[in-house]
Formats: structure tokens, C-alpha cells, sequence
């Protein structure tokens, strides 16, 4: 009788429980994949994980913003970048390339809207298309550095 009363109110527990808005994927996909280097909020670490959140980055990438984070996303970053006037030397983001589009998506989201209060989007079939053939580490910094210039 008692497991039959807790069924019930487990039953009725789901039922009236919110369903997960866009939102809290990509922030939880975001905390799953990203966070343990570069923090929660994107606040980045010193010496180990640049900030996300750096205005004069996505200002100059502009419009390019989402093709830029999903070369990052799915290719990794190694080499030197500067962001806020530290230097991130012998930086290794790993690709995260395991997820997919429609994760990279959500992740990207967090990243650019969120993160950064941009309306702009990485939308699953921009993501397909930068996968096969995303751009080298070396054309990821060079697109970095005109950007903030």
C-alpha cells in the first residue's frame, strides 16, 4: 500500500513539475562542458582559461561572432591569445566536437546571449557546415587578433 501512495505522488510530482526551458540546457550544458576551465558565468582563469565574456572580442567579430565560436567549439584553440591584457601562453582547449549541433547550438547560445547579451545565433545547420572542414588554430588567433584591433 505505501509504494503504491509514493508511485502516485511521484506520478503527480512529475506532472505539475516546470518543464526545462532553452535556457537551462544550454546553461547546463554550458556548466557540463565549459565551466571547469572557464568558470561559472564565464569569468574565465587566470593562466589556465580566457574569459567568455570580453566585449571587445565579440564587438569586432560583429556578425562573424557565431562562426567564430563554433571554429573554437568544434576545432579547440591552442597558442598564445591576450584578452583584457593577460596572456593565455600555451592555452589547449580541447574540440568539444563530441557534441552535437544542436548542443553546440545551446552551448553557443549561453555563450553569446547570455554570456554576453548579443542577439546573435549558431544555429545547428551553420554548425554542420563549419564541422567538416572548421578553420585551423592558427586562422582562429588571426581572426582574434583583426577583430580586436
Amino acid at each position: 500500500m505505501k509504494l503504491t501512495h509514493l508511485l502516485i505522488h511521484l506520478g503527480l510530482a512529475l506532472l505539475i513539475a516546470a518543464p526545462v526551458t532553452a535556457d537551462e540546457v544550454s546553461e547546463q550544458l554550458f556548466v557540463d562542458a565549459c565551466s571547469g576551465c572557464h568558470q561559472l558565468g564565464g569569468v574565465g582563469q587566470p593562466a589556465l582559461a580566457p574569459p567568455l565574456v570580453d566585449p571587445a572580442l565579440w564587438a569586432g567579430l560583429g556578425e562573424q561572432a557565431p562562426d567564430y565560436l563554433v571554429g573554437v567549439i568544434v576545432g579547440g584553440l591552442t597558442g598564445k591569445i591576450t584578452v583584457a591584457g593577460q596572456d593565455y601562453i600555451g592555452l589547449a582547449m580541447p574540440p568539444q566536437d563530441w557534441m552535437t549541433d544542436e548542443e553546440i547550438a545551446a552551448v553557443a547560445a549561453n555563450v553569446l546571449n547570455d554570456l554576453n547579451g548579443l542577439d546573435l545565433t549558431a544555429t545547428p545547420e551553420l554548425i554542420a557546415a563549419i564541422r567538416p572542414a572548421h578553420p585551423s588554430h592558427q586562422d582562429l588567433r588571426a581572426i582574434r587578433k583583426e577583430a580586436l584591433q
